[in-house]
């Protein structure tokens, strides 16, 4: 999948994690070891960040739903086949494996699509970190999320957890659960922010699947701008995003989908988007 003229959602199969397509543009990514709270391991990092790559340049993905998989999202970095080995590792070594961590999350920012995170149960480590640079979050009232670095002796700062997390929930609260590693509940995820809205276990996916529905039936080409701009603007004086918001939105005046919703209003019918 090196290629992106390679890549087919609808044929897509992945090795290490499951992936499902559907006609209303929307896909499923879930990661498949519910026995074991799934992990990440060497493989299903390099595969996640080379699909979330990819679809940079997959017109017919309109939203992406990482989802959870058995009451669980995601137990972080495999202790058995990623921590043990790291310790056997050189500094070059050590740093390939931190690279390639960040370089998902990186991803995940830079791909176009609205990424919704559907956390139930079991969310920690680097799976807190998959739920934190996607750009919605729906949780569960069973939601543990941990930020667990400083508990198997590392530094709180892993995968751009510094930079993202204070700008979610607030830096004091952020150097909270980055110094102690401990659980934040999913009440305090919900009132504090990180999570967009709550809902039962039984009705996390399709709560999440309908946001993903209405967004890829959305204006998609207003939808990347809005992600590229959330991304660009932190790094922005407030002259600058102003002037930026105003190019960006020339832009999409340009688009066919700004006729359109003009045309649908004239005749008081709901506009229908392409995205173009």
């Amino acid at each position: 999948m090196s290629r992106a003229t390679e890549f087919d959602p609808v044929t897509y199969t992945p090795e290490h994690f499951r992936w499902s397509f559907g006609d209303d543009g929307v896909a499923v990514v879930m990661l498949d070891r519910p026995d074991r709270k799934n992990p990440l391991t060497f493989e299903s990092y390099a595969e996640l960040r080379d699909l979330f790559r990819t679809l940079v340049y997959a017109d017919a993905v309109k939203a992406v739903v990482f989802a959870s998989n058995g009451g669980n999202f995601c137990s972080g970095g495999d202790v058995h086949d990623i921590i043990g080995p790291l310790l056997d590792r050189d500094m070059r070594g050590l740093l390939e494996f931190t690279r390639m961590t960040g370089d998902l999350v990186k991803a995940i920012r830079s791909c176009p699509q609205p990424v919704i995170a559907a956390v139930d149960g079991i969310c920690v480590g680097a799976g807190a970190m998959v739920a934190l640079f996607s750009d919605l979050r729906i949780g569960t009232p069973r939601a543990k999320t941990a930020f667990l670095f400083t508990r198997v002796g590392l530094a709180g700062c892993d995968m751009g957890a510094c930079a993202m997390l204070p700008r979610v929930i607030g830096q004091g609260r952020a150097a909270d659960l980055l110094y102690t590693g401990r659980v934040m509940t999913a009440a305090e995820g919900e009132s504090w922010g990180f999570f967009n809205r709550m809902a039962d276990p039984d009705a996390l996916l399709d709560e999440a699947l309908t946001l993903a529905r209405s967004l890829a039936a959305g204006p998609t080409f207003g939808h990347m701008m809005t992600k590229t701009m959330l991304n660009q603007e932190w790094s922005m004086t407030l002259d600058q995003a102003i002037e930026a918001e105003a190019q960006a939105q020339a832009i999409c005046m340009q688009t066919r989908d700004f006729g359109r919703a003009y045309e649908a209003f004239v005749a008081k019918q709901q506009p229908v988007f392409k995205g173009d």
